[in-house]
């Protein structure tokens, strides 16, 4: 390979935003904002987020959504991250999102993933805009029809069943 080719290449790579945003990284608003925008906070927790295609302003932004998600799990709600990391500090935060385990369709284990810069991050980020809204409706088990909206969350192929029960 061409010595330029190569030396283009490597700095694309180590100059890529998400390498650039490594655990060195210092917390910060602006890296909290841009955590939500493009891990996918929004598409769930923001009502109507993915169907204005992300048009919603950023002050409507975290504030939990009452359509449900319905599936063998029951049906879950997006939290109001507004209200819940109002109410949290940001080490009590940390802590909570390394240890949550959640119900579909939340994908708790990128929190897990996360660095703690990015977990301190998403915290300013979500505390600067303050509490709004309202908590999100509580958790239907399984067999219950829920009130509102829902989306149907389809069971996961037999094959991957038998995976995840192990």
């Amino acid at each position: 390979m061409d010595k330029r080719i190569a030396a283009s290449l490597a700095a694309a790579i180590f100059m890529s935003p998400a390498l650039a945003a490594g655990p060195a990284e210092k917390p910060s608003v602006e890296r909290g904002r841009y955590i939500a925008r493009t891990s996918g906070c929004n598409d769930c927790h923001t009502p109507n987020y993915p169907m204005t295609g992300g048009a919603v302003p950023e002050k409507d932004w975290l504030v939990g959504d009452a359509v449900g998600w319905k599936g063998g799990f029951g049906t879950t709600y997006p939290a109001n991250l507004r209200v819940l990391l109002n109410a949290m500090s940001e080490d009590e935060w940390v802590k909570f999102a390394r240890k949550l385990q959640s119900r579909p369709p939340m994908p708790w284990f990128a929190l897990r993933d996360m660095t703690d810069s990015d977990l301190r991050s998403f915290h300013r980020f979500v505390r600067s805009l303050g509490p709004a809204g309202q908590p999100a409706p509580a958790y239907v088990p399984p067999g219950q029809m829920p009130q509102g909206p829902f989306f149907s969350f389809p069971e996961p192929p037999p094959a991957a069943q038998k995976t995840a029960a192990k």
